[in-house]
């Protein structure tokens, strides 16, 4: 398995996938070897309220990068341009990871430029697996126990959420995060002539979402699960006095996905969807092994052959 793009985390367990006749003999194949692993930390009390997590299908995610736009316009995030992507100054709170596999198992690729004319064959079954990455609001996250400010901290529904006015930027959530999913706001991109994202006009102005923070220079910020869109569906339940629905909320990528690849909901509703793709043997997640106990889980992905 290969990646490449900027972000590679070479030898990690990141994709797993398994042909459709392993899978009729063994449904929790690439997952039959989960232990659970000692934690020093205290554990989150999550049984009074909710606990809002995210489910992806592997099989069904086609890469479209539906979930990116919806993102960007729902959550105030700015089009940066092609030459600060060039700096690694993305600011995707959600990005599409693509994993290549080949015929041949033992091929490892470092420069398309150098691969042999005789050597090209390796691309006639080339195979690709899509993979959303977004912040995995880790209950155990790494990047909290390293801002000297508090600015990034654990909601006690499982939110891994920031306080922009608190934060000074020194980037330690970042370094500390394994899924490299945090972003730095180097621009105040909405109001800089520089940046030609349509942020810095009066009319530009207007599509920008009001229950939404626009963040300014020196800070980080991430993915929050559309935290804007939980409340609203909080407080119209409340208004109708009844509990929440499942389905009630979505965050934005997963009401665009066009495949239902993205399904969020409260795992403490045991009738949820996301409760019972939890519980489904291709269930897993991404770098396990560290213990920080995300909220997103993957569902293997299975081929035909």
């Amino acid at each position: 398995m290969y990646k490449r793009q900027h972000h590679t985390i070479e030898g990690r367990d990141y994709i797993r996938e398994a042909t459709f006749a392993e899978y009729k003999k063994n449904p929790s194949v690439g997952n039959d070897n989960k232990t659970d692993l000692v934690s020093l930390w205290e554990e989150y009390d999550y049984t009074t309220g909710h606990k809002w997590g995210m489910a992806i299908d592997l099989n069904a995610c086609t890469g479209c990068g539906s979930c990116i736009v919806s993102c960007h316009i729902e959550n105030n995030v700015p089009v940066v341009g092609r030459d600060e992507i060039r700096l690694r100054r993305e600011m995707h709170w959600i990005r599409i990871d693509r994993y290549y596999s080949f015929a041949k198992k033992d091929v490892y690729l470092t420069k398309v430029d150098e691969i042999e004319e005789s050597e090209a064959s390796i691309y006639d079954n080339i195979r690709v697996v899509h993979a959303p990455m977004m912040c995995q609001h880790c209950s155990h996250a790494p990047c909290e126990t390293v801002c000297p400010v508090l600015a990034t901290t654990h909601s006690s529904e499982g939110l891994n959420q920031m306080t922009y006015n608190r934060c000074i930027g020194t980037k330690y959530c970042g370094n500390n995060c394994p899924y490299k999913v945090r972003r730095f706001n180097w621009f105040r991109y909405n109001d800089n002539d520089k940046f030609d994202n349509h942020f810095n006009n009066d009319l530009g102005k207007m599509v920008i979402n009001p229950d939404v923070t626009v963040r300014t220079r020196g800070v980080m910020e991430k993915c929050s699960f559309c935290v804007q869109k939980i409340q609203a569906g909080k407080l119209s339940a409340k208004r109708e006095n009844r509990k929440i629905k499942d389905g009630d909320i979505k965050t934005a990528c997963a009401a665009a996905c066009p495949a239902n690849a993205i399904v969020f909901g409260d795992m403490n509703d045991p009738n949820s969807e996301i409760s019972k793709l939890y519980k489904n043997e291709r269930s897993y997640h991404m770098l396990e092994e560290i213990g920080v106990k995300p909220a997103v889980s993957y569902l293997t992905k299975i081929r035909n052959v």
